[in-house]
This record gives structure tokens, sequence and C-alpha cells, in this order.
């Protein structure tokens, strides 16, 4: 006999994460009720509550349509006004087992619930086997909107059937719904995989693989000025950078502890001679041999070894994105091998003083750093050593706040072998995403038995800063990509000028005006195609160029050339010389915009 388990909720005083919870979840109900009504075949499969909305899955006698879509969304705003009442209740497994004879689904989740805890909840003439956790009503819905249709596998594995999958979003008022369609439009507008195919910064080959980026001439550009600038920037600072291969023997991470910890997120073995060898996940590993390689004195330390590495991870198909997540990947790593841990407080002070000075430069401001703590209850996935994690913590604890920055801690968010410091960015999606990190590491030393000759003589364990400042170079030019939406700043820029002559008799002088800028190392193209000149303007514009060089009769005879910037700004006729000396300028400082 069905028993009543929950009568009335009072919404307003419970937390507003909550209450969009109870609503999303009401709210797949009723895109449940609407669908039974719309094909009264539709096996039943789940419904829960997500970030920004709901989902309900579905067996379907035929593929679901758009029109169908529109039709299931009002039905359900039919719902909302009829403000039903949602009732909870306790039922005995043999009532369940005959509800849902017919539903295969809910006899599979049927069969793996305890005799206690069969619930079910009914709103009009559905019922649906349910834990809990609705609104009192269909009234209390919220705002919300059904808006796509996609493929999903019974419980996520491909062994089980393909089910269709209709998403919808819900927030409590109007206003919020329409302020969250207009985040999503925005970042439909900026997101680096659609501005990356346009601009032809990169592809990806069903035939090369997934997450596997092909970097075509256009992005290569960018990378490579990356690159040059940040591998600059390290040598000021005293590093030394290396070029290490990017396999190693199984046994040198099974030293690390990298086997043990990353082994499910690493490609195969591979089996030569009798060895067994695996792309390497980490580089950490690489830079250590290297410093063991020789006994070093208190007087090298701080040493710091740097290098732009490839690393392989297999990252679950589901979870790969353009650039920004991929299985083949370029860090701009380092490692710095510290006598104690002063020196360790001054590296790390000075990783973050480098990284705010990247950052500006690159005008990207919506960030934060976290402090990345163990947990000390968890052995399996972090390194068994109280004193050490707290020291480390202590440690990173300490320079944030003398560097003077912002941040937040975490448990459980570390690195297996210590804490660290994440620095975390907001995606056009407003989702955040750490970009880069610093960790500080006293259990690799021990493990690999690293040492170094103190100034008494004796022989002393040093202590590892491991750190990145622009991430892996694709991630940041995703990241790139969709905050300047393509419109890169001249440095950055693919390609930095376009000379435009307005008629064919004028390409001898567009070829002279390329050869001065190219003299200057700056990247410049002729556009001689016999097209009229707006259709070149316009193409050029596409392509977000920052400057357009327009050339004629009047600007052979004057040598100059009628200057447009990206935008659609005129700076009228400049003397060649003076437009050399403006896009040199504006390269070499770096500025973000003309």
């Amino acid at each position: 006999m069905a028993v009543p388990i929950e009568d009335h909720v009072d919404l307003e005083s419970l937390p507003k994460e909550e209450r969009l919870a109870r609503m999303r979840h009401s709210a797949a109900h009723v895109l449940a009720e609407a669908m039974v009504e719309l094909m009264p075949e539709a096996e039943l499969g789940i419904g829960p509550p997500i970030e920004n909305g709901f989902y309900y899955d579905f067996r379907l006698p035929r593929a679901l349509t758009e029109e169908d879509l529109k039709w299931l969304q009002k039905r359900m705003r039919k719902s909302l006004g009829r403000k039903v009442p949602f009732h909870m209740e306790a039922i005995t497994r043999e009532e369940a087992a005959e509800r849902w004879k017919d539903q295969p689904f809910k006899l599979e989740l049927l069969s793996e619930l305890d005799d206690d805890s069969i619930t079910q909840c009914t709103h009009a003439k559905f019922t649906d086997l349910c834990r809990g956790g609705h609104v009192n009503h269909t009234g209390e819905l919220g705002a919300f909107k059904l808006t796509s249709i996609a493929g999903a596998y019974w419980r996520g594995s491909e062994k089980n059937p393909q089910l269709q999958r209709v998403y919808g979003i819900l927030f409590e008022t109007e206003e919020e719904l329409q302020e969250y369609e207009r985040q999503v439009e925005e970042a439909r507008r900026r997101d680096h995989r659609r501005i990356g195919k346009d601009l032809k910064l990169f592809d990806l080959y069903e035939e090369v693989g997934p997450g596997h980026v092909v970097w075509l001439p256009a992005g290569t550009t960018i990378r490579r000025e990356l690159m040059r600038w940040i591998e600059d920037l390290e040598i000021e600072r005293g590093y030394q950078h290396v070029h290490t291969p990017v396999v190693g023997k199984r046994q040198l991470y099974e030293r690390s502890g990298h086997w043990d910890h990353y082994q499910d997120a690493m490609y195969p073995i591979m089996e030569r001679d009798g060895e067994e060898y695996v792309l390497r996940p980490m580089n950490c590993p690489h830079h250590i041999m290297i410093f063991d390689s020789e006994l070093h004195s208190y007087r090298e330390l701080p040493l710091r070894i740097a290098e732009l590495a490839d690393m392989h991870r297999w990252e679950k198909s589901g979870q790969l994105t353009g650039m920004s997540r991929v299985r083949i990947m370029t860090l701009n790593d380092a490692h710095i091998f510290c006598a104690d841990e002063q020196q360790v407080e001054s590296e790390v002070a000075g990783v973050l003083r480098l990284m705010e000075e990247v950052y500006a430069t690159l005008g990207l401001k919506d960030y934060s750093y976290r402090l990345s703590k163990g947990d000390p209850n968890d052995t399996e996935k972090y390194v068994d050593n109280p004193p050490m994690w707290e020291k480390g913590e202590a440690l990173l604890r300490r320079v944030l706040q003398d560097v003077g920055l912002e941040f937040d801690e975490a448990d459980g968010e570390a690195a297996f072998y210590g804490p660290k410091i994440d620095v975390n960015f907001k995606t056009a999606a407003g989702k955040p995403e750490t970009l880069v990190t610093v960790q500080v590491d006293f259990h690799l030393p021990e493990q690999f038995g690293l040492e170094y000759v103190g100034e008494d003589g004796g022989r002393h364990q040093p202590i590892i800063v491991h750190r990145g400042v622009i991430s892996t170079l694709e991630r940041m030019v995703a990241l790139l990509i969709e905050e300047y939406e393509g419109n890169f700043p001249l440095w950055l820029s693919p390609t930095q000028a376009v000379v435009v002559p307005i008629a064919d008799r004028h390409n001898d002088y567009a070829a002279e005006v390329a050869g001065k800028l190219r003299a200057a190392r700056l990247r410049v193209e002729v556009d001689d195609r016999g097209d009229r000149m707006n259709a070149k303007i316009r193409d050029a514009q596409m392509r977000k160029i920052p400057y357009v060089l327009v050339v004629g009769d009047r600007e052979a005879e004057a040598g100059a050339a009628a200057v447009r910037i990206r935008g659609g700004q005129d700076l009228g006729a400049m003397p060649i010389d003076d437009i050399v000396e403006k896009l040199r300028s504006e390269r070499d400082t770096k500025a973000l915009t003309p």
C-alpha cells in the first residue's frame, strides 16, 4: 500500500541551489508526462536535475523532431497553469513491479533498490519511480525552455541501448532564464571551435584521431609567437631549456607514482625488445632524470629546468572539446630544484609575479587563485604523509599572502604528491577552468633519492617546484581566441597587414610596400586577385587582419598607403616609413589594440 512520505516543503526557507534542484527535477517529471501523452509507447529512462536545467531519457518508436520539442514545451506550460500537486509515496516491491511491468529501464532500476527504499512520485495521472526532491505543485516550476534533442546510451554505456534525450533549461525567474540564454549566445559567438575553423587556425580530422589537434599555418604562427615570448621571459629569469623524449620506460612512471595514479589516463603500453614504453602523461620524471644525472652543489640552486613539452593523456571522448580539452598537448612546463623552504618561497613568488605580468600583457583579467589541498582521509589518492602536507600547504598560503593575491582554498584538489596553487579562468561559457598550476613537492625528491651537496659538505634532499605559466599551448590559444573573439593583437595576428592594390597597374607598388614591411619582420600579404577593392577589404575584415593598406595612383606617387584599421576606422594616407614604424612599435610593445 502506498504511504505518503512528504507533505509540504517550504521552498523559500531552502537555499537557492536546493530550490532550483527541486524545480528542475519536477520539470523532468512534467516533461516525461508530456512525452507519454505524445507517444504512449514511450519507455522511460531517467530524468535528473543538472546544472542550469534538466533532461529525460526515452526509448521511443520514432525519432523526435523540432516540432515535437515545441509540442512538448507547450504541453508542459499547460501543467504550470494547473498547479497540479506532486505526491511522494513509499510502495512495496510488488506494487512497483506491477506498475512498471512494461517499463524495462524502470524494472532494472527497481532491481537495484532495497525493499525499504522504493518510492514513487505522482502528479496528475503520471507516476514515476523516484527518490524525491520536488516542489509542491507544477505552478512552482519557475521559468523553463526545452533546448535540444540528443542521443544518449542507457546509463552512459555504449553496450546499452541508445535512447533519445530531451534537454531543458530552468531558472527561478524569466529574467534569469533570459540572462542565461544571452550568456549562451555570447559563448556561441565566441566559441573557439567556430572561430578557429573560420580563421583556419586549427582542425581535427577523424583520420588523425579525436583530441589530436592539427595546427594550420595561421594557428602555428600564433603558437610560435607565444613559444618564443615565454621562452625569452624564462631565459631572462635564469631558466635553462631542455628537450626530452615523449616516451619513457614504464618503470620510470612506476617510480614517480604516475603509473599508479594516472594509468587509466595514459596511452597503452608499447612493447619492443622485451621493454615496455609509454607516452608520457607528465614531464617531471624526465626533468628529474636531468637533475639526478650529476651531483649538484647548493651554489647551483635554485636550478630552473624548463621545456615546452608534449604530453599524452587519454581523455574520455565525451570530455574532448576543441583545443581546450585534448589528448596531445604542449605544456609550458618547468621544474625548479630548491635547496630549502626559503628558496621555495622566493621561487613560487617569482612564478606568481611572472604569471601576473604575462596575463596582463595578454589582457586576461577574469581569473582567480586557489590553494588546492590534499585530503588526509584519502590515502589512496594522496601520499600518506600529514606533516609534508601541512608544511607544503602552509608554505603556499604564506607566499600567496606575501605577494598580495586573493585566493580561495579547496580540500581534495591537490596533486597526489603535494599541494598546489591553481589559476582558474572563466571560459566564454562562464565556466571556471584550471589553466595552470604551481606545485610544491617534497615527495618525488624522496622517491628518486635526489641529493645535492650543502654548504656543510653533507648530502641534502632538494625540494621541487612544478610550474606552468601559459598552460598548454592548445588551451591557452583556445582561451585567447574566445577572449579576443579572433581579433588577435598585432603581435599575435597570423597576418598583420594586407596590401590591397586598387587596380592591376598598382601591383608592383603593392609588392614594394609589402617588401618594406617584411624587412621590418612584419607578416604581410598582397591581395592582387582580380576582385574589386571593396571585396578585398571585406575579405580582410572577415579574416580579422589588423591593418589594410590600400594603394592606388596617388599613394604610389606620394610613397604612401591609405590605412584602414580592423573594425572600420580609416586613418587616411600615411607615408610608408611611418606605417612601418607604427606597426613595429605596436608589435614590439605587444599593444592589445591598434
